[in-house]
């Protein structure tokens, strides 16, 4: 059987059947038998939500602005009212 290159990749990296099919638009029945000649066992979907639960070390970038301190907060607010007060 041939197998297809994204459909292996998938199941090695743990994805469930339906999740494959849902991603690459295929039947499930099609995963399923990739998986069989594969070998491999049947995803078991709350081992691959822990797994992904698992901290890497990795760090997030951040999306968006971050948080300003109250100290820099007030900073800010003085040189906004400082200028506003210079340009009236």
């Amino acid at each position: 059987m041939k197998i297809r290159a994204d459909i292996a990749q998938l199941i090695r990296a743990g994805h469930t059947n339906a999740s494959i099919a849902r991603r690459l638009h295929c039947a499930p029945s099609t995963v399923a038998r990739a998986r069989q000649a594969l070998r491999m066992p049947p995803a078991d979907a709350l081992h691959r939500l822990y797994n992904e639960a698992i901290p890497t070390g990795r760090v997030k970038t951040p999306t968006g602005p971050l948080p300003l301190s109250p100290a820099q907060q007030a900073a800010n607010r003085e040189r906004l009212m400082n200028a506003l007060r210079n340009a009236a």
